[in-house]
């Protein structure tokens, strides 16, 4: 029995191996970018929910007059802590984009240079599948949802 030989049609590209690392280095500097913009992301919220959580301490306080302005901006402050949840949804599109990213600058690698004897290839949780992490784009008080 002879062994057949199967040929890929698919098409390919020729590509400067140089050309191929500076892709790859662009990207992982993305993901890096990214990366620091979520860490950037929190710090911004934790500072935002202490300053909430203190102002809305103060407006506990029982030696302030109830008055339907002070009720207001109650409420107000209420709202505007709801809507830190952007926080969590943008960390999730940002760790989803991040890697999709680091996927396609590792696979490109592999795909263009291969993998020497003895170097290891590094892991890369499989590229999602979805386009986007995170459906809801808006946020009303009251309304939850889980993903």
């Amino acid at each position: 029995m002879q062994a057949s030989l199967t040929i890929s049609t698919a098409p390919s590209v020729q590509m400067p191996l140089m050309l191929v690392a500076e892709v790859q280095d662009s990207l992982l500097i993305v993901v890096h970018d990214l990366n620091r913009l979520d860490g950037l992301l929190a710090h911004t919220m934790e500072n935002l929910m202490e300053r909430f959580t203190a102002a809305s301490a103060n407006l506990a306080n029982p030696d302030l007059i109830a008055s339907k302005e002070l009720d207001l901006v109650r409420d107000t402050l209420r709202a505007a802590v709801t809507e830190l949840q952007f926080q969590d949804m943008a960390s999730q599109l940002i760790t989803h984009t991040s890697k999709i990213l680091q996927g396609c600058a590792y696979r490109l690698a592999s795909e263009s240079m291969g993998s020497e004897d003895g170097e290891a290839v590094p892991f890369v949780e499989d590229v999602p599948e979805r386009p986007n992490p995170v459906t809801q784009d808006e946020m009303d008080a009251g309304s939850i949802e889980l993903f």
